[in-house]
């Protein structure tokens, strides 16, 4: 077990409703490079717990976080299989861990997104009979045998919107419900986040009944989790006013050109805002990227903003991204050099502080695929906060996060 470093001890007041002496202690699954972790810890939960499968992803984990000088998980990193947790006697090892846990935190919580690709009508789309498919039940009896106060679920939208999957999904739910959860959900865009990208995601959350009491909120035949549930609080943009703006869709392309802003856009929304902002071209991951087998004729004849194939799209620099799915093998091209993405513009692109760099020893695949993977941080963070503002918590950010962000 690794050491546990104290930061500054938060301040805590409190309104109406639920009332905590310390910060949500999280355990997180699934974890990647900690996107989803991230968004959570600085808006004001404890991350005591890291379980990850692929090793190089474990690796670009614990890296980020010394980078950003952000302390070690009380109660470590775990390097295995998700199901090895539901199987004695490392079920009992893991519900002690929960209750030690719980003597410093009065409400311990769950984060997750089980791999996606048998979901995805991008990926293999074998549902939850296939291996990755699997885990998403998995992590569900996880939840029913070890009842965090609350959790949260991210997977494909396909998960949710296609028929065959659906009828999964909503066994699951009904499996949640049996175990005395509430649960509410909403297909989420990033960019409604200020993310820089269209990337949807299934987000389903769920709290014990016993949390929603001390709440005051006691649900009649009528009423639902979703009745209440603040999802829109943290949300910058509406998916309506971002499709009403006046965004350019191509232009030539011509390489190291230069392009003034257009009118009537929120920059913010730009890639190449985000390039400016993490200064991509001197960021330690600069020089991380694919370069073409063959020429780059190929390269060079797409438009500027181009993205209508399913592979070699062109990103427009004063543009959102389309989703960042770089494990599926699609080519994104930079919007004014002919070369492919690098790893630190798809971070730029997932809208992490650029800060966060991956191990220079890491394959080009691995930092694709777990940049690909994760969910983008601001979307993570608007989440995190939307939770923390349903259980009416107000926590004083200022002793809360020793290490902004």
């Amino acid at each position: 077990m690794l050491p546990w470093k104290y930061s500054k001890i938060c301040r805590i007041s409190f309104e109406e409703g639920l009332k905590m002496n310390n910060k949500p202690t999280i355990f997180s699954f699934f974890s990647g490079a900690g996107f989803l972790d991230l968004g959570f810890e600085k808006s004001g939960y404890n991350m005591a717990f890291v379980n990850e499968y692929h090793r190089p992803f474990m690796e670009t984990y614990i890296h980020s976080r010394r980078i950003l000088k952000i302390d070690e998980p009380k109660f470590g990193y775990h390097l295995r299989d998700i199901s090895e947790f539901t199987q004695e006697p490392e079920r009992r090892k893991f519900a002690e861990l929960i209750s030690e846990a719980r003597k410093s935190s009065e409400l311990v919580g769950f984060i997750g997104g089980p791999p996606c690709p048998d979901f995805s009508v991008g990926g293999k789309n074998k549902g939850h009979e296939g291996d990755n498919g699997k885990l998403t039940r998995t992590y569900v009896e996880l939840i029913c045998q070890q009842k965090p106060d609350f959790f949260l679920l991210e997977n494909v939208k396909g998960l949710w919107r296609t028929k065959k999957h659906r009828v999964f999904y909503e066994e699951m739910k009904t499996k949640l419900h049996n175990e005395g959860y509430l649960t509410t959900e909403r297909l989420i865009n990033a960019i409604e986040y200020g993310v820089p990208q269209q990337r949807e995601r299934i987000i389903l959350i769920g709290f014990q009944k016993t949390v929603l009491n001390d709440l005051g909120f006691h649900p009649t035949q009528n009423e639902t989790l979703s009745d209440i549930f603040p999802w829109e609080k943290h949300i910058k943009y509406k998916l309506e006013d971002i499709a009403a703006m006046p965004w350019i869709q191509t232009t030539p392309f011509v390489e190291e050109s230069e392009m003034p802003i257009p009118e009537g856009i929120p920059e913010e929304l730009t890639v190449e805002y985000w390039f400016r902002k993490n200064d991509v071209y001197n960021h330690p991951n600069a020089e991380m990227y694919f370069t073409p087998r063959a020429g780059l004729v190929k390269f060079q004849s797409i438009p500027e903003g181009d993205d209508s194939k399913k592979s070699y799209k062109r990103l427009h620099r004063w543009r959102y991204s389309p989703t960042a799915a770089y494990g599926n093998n699609e080519v994104h091209l930079h919007p004014y050099k002919a070369r492919r993405l690098s790893v630190a513009e798809a971070l730029a692109i997932q809208s992490l502080p650029k800060e966060f760099t991956l191990p220079q020893n890491i394959t080009l695949s691995d930092a694709f695929k777990t940049v690909g993977n994760g969910v983008p941080y601001l979307a993570s963070k608007g989440i995190a906060e939307t939770i923390l503002d349903f259980l009416k918590v107000r926590i004083d950010e200022t002793n809360c996060l020793e290490h902004s962000v």
